[in-house]
């Protein structure tokens, strides 16, 4: 019960000080130290930062503001207890990545006093409270949290603002085959469609199959059910069809237009359009292109 009690207590702490990292000193807890400027090779990354994977399209062009306007916020880092004087990561990898990319050599950086324990955890939850996680990397940060600090599901949940069976479903995703897991990782294989094959007999040759055919979550689940992706399996649903020149060049047209991957599917009663994101930022900006503003 003890314990219990402490982890709550820690969870707290840890969600104020991921809401504090950000503000200025004069704002922040005890655990800041300063608000400065650093040389940027002063300042390495966290190795065991869970978001790994960083997009060279949105780093070149985050990497255009920075030289045009700076970086606006501030990265949060700790100074390294093996080497004084240089800093690790906690928060903000993709401004420090775009930073360098502009040729910048100082970054404005917050300090923070945390140990090794606080620091992963702060790396984790943060991201998966602010970043934009893919499903593969934010299970890891679980699986990370619940084998180095012994966290439970219900901990993490509570922790993170996530329900304990979002944190189940997510931790499933690492039952899967390391291909599977590249595919949802990538965007193309989503962690919906994902959990389906967690139990089915070959996972692999089913979300190639998921993919090829465009399969609904539900006729994903029904196919992995079935036993495997042989003919006689096949969900009654539509096949795939060959889209036609006029297609194609639209959604050529709407992609480079949008910088987003698009998609249009015709249909008897109408279609419909897909328009994939990878982050939020991503999503913003469409929402404010289709505003006018």
């Amino acid at each position: 019960m003890a314990d219990d009690a402490s982890r709550k207590r820690l969870g707290r702490g840890l969600a104020a000080l991921i809401g504090e990292m950000d503000q200025p000193v004069e704002d922040a807890p005890k655990t800041a130290v300063s608000d400065r400027i650093l040389p940027i090779e002063f300042v390495v990354r966290n190795p065991n930062n869970p978001r790994r994977e960083f997009s060279d399209e949105e780093l070149n062009d985050l990497a255009a503001s920075v030289r045009e306007h700076g970086i606006i916020q501030p990265v949060v880092v700790r100074e390294q207890a093996a080497k004084p004087g240089t800093y690790e990561l906690i928060a903000g990898e993709r401004r420090w990545r775009a930073a360098q990319r502009a040729g910048l050599i100082e970054i404005p950086v917050i300090i923070r006093n945390v140990d090794d324990k606080v620091a992963l955890e702060l790396a984790i939850i943060e991201n998966v409270q602010r970043a934009d996680l893919n499903p593969i990397e934010e299970a890891a940060g679980y699986q990370k949290l619940i084998d180095d600090h012994n966290y439970t599901q219900a901990d993490l949940g509570d922790v993170i603002g996530k329900s304990r069976s979002h944190v189940a479903n997510t931790l499933r995703l690492l039952k899967l085959p390391a291909k599977v897991q590249t595919m949802v990782s990538h965007g193309d294989l989503s962690a919906g469609h994902a959990r389906t094959l967690v139990t089915a007999n070959d996972p692999e040759a089913l979300a190639v199959r998921i993919v090829d055919e465009g399969l609904s979550v539900r006729q994903a689940e029904a196919l992995s059910q079935s036993g495997g992706p042989s003919s006689s399996s096949k969900p009654s649903s539509r096949a795939p069809k060959e889209k036609d020149a006029d297609t194609l060049a639209l959604e050529k047209l709407l992609t480079d237009q949008l910088g987003l991957h698009v998609e249009i599917a015709h249909g008897q009663n109408g279609g419909e359009l897909k328009v994939r994101y990878r982050t939020l930022d991503q999503l913003d900006s469409l929402c404010h292109r289709l505003q006018g503003v």
